[in-house]
């Protein structure tokens, strides 16, 4: 997913800007240290304490130059308007953050606010349209068949989140003034495998191949993430 964003920022802005980097949800900072360390200024905002320490103590690590250009807030991506002002950002990040938002417009509706003319906005969730193929491909037939009709589902940690379906997403980022862009779809072939699975020797042509399918129909409709690229008129 890190090549995908990096073609849509190299498709949306010069090179070598350096870009103001917003990164909703940030976890423990992998994503917007990598931002960082590429030269962009990146805000984190995040509200898990313990996530927070982890993004800390890595960005502690990193040379000067790098700490300087990446900050983190703690707070609840639904007030973006309580820490900045609209249009202070060229890209917004929100990667594994709406599964877990009952009703996801408003934060949606802010994120787009804090977009600069052009600005970029990019998602990662959870593919409704495809939850019964996890379970039907491990032979769970009882959670695949109820998957069909809901977008309700209980994730890895065991948590009971949503997913949310294209369409959807599509009407909404178009009512929010960040229509869709492009989409990609993430773990076309690798979401059966277990979180502790070993590299394989062929990662490389494993990643080639996922990288692929996640840009090409039908099989990125399958996948069991999406992400999508908005951007603002």
């Amino acid at each position: 997913m890190a090549r995908q964003l990096d073609e849509q920022i190299a498709g949306r802005f010069p090179v070598g800007q350096r870009l103001r980097v917003l990164d909703v949800g940030m976890g423990q900072g992998t994503q917007a240290l990598r931002l960082a360390r590429a030269g962009h200024r990146v805000t984190g905002l995040e509200q898990n304490p313990t996530m927070i320490e982890v993004a800390r103590r890595a960005l502690s690590g990193e040379p000067e130059g790098i700490r300087e250009r990446m900050r983190i807030i703690e707070g609840d991506g639904r007030d973006t308007g309580v820490h900045f002002l609209p249009g202070s950002f060229d890209v917004v990040l929100c990667h594994g953050v709406l599964m877990y938002v009952d009703e996801p417009d408003p934060l949606l509706a802010g994120l787009a606010r804090m977009l600069a003319p052009g600005g970029l906005l990019s998602l990662l969730v959870r593919n409704g349209d495809a939850l019964a193929l996890r379970p039907g491909l491990s032979g769970d037939w009882d959670t695949a068949l109820a998957s069909f009709d809901t977008t309700a589902y209980t994730n890895r940690l065991g948590l009971a989140v949503r997913a949310d379906r294209l369409a959807t997403l599509t009407a909404t980022l178009a009512g929010i003034g960040a229509p869709l862009h492009t989409w990609y779809g993430v773990r076309v072939f690798t979401d059966t495998a277990p979180d502790d699975a070993p590299v394989p020797e062929d990662v490389e042509r494993l990643l080639a191949a996922e990288e692929r399918a996640g840009r090409t129909d039908p099989y990125r409709g399958v996948a069991a993430l999406l992400h999508l690229c908005g951007v603002r008129g």
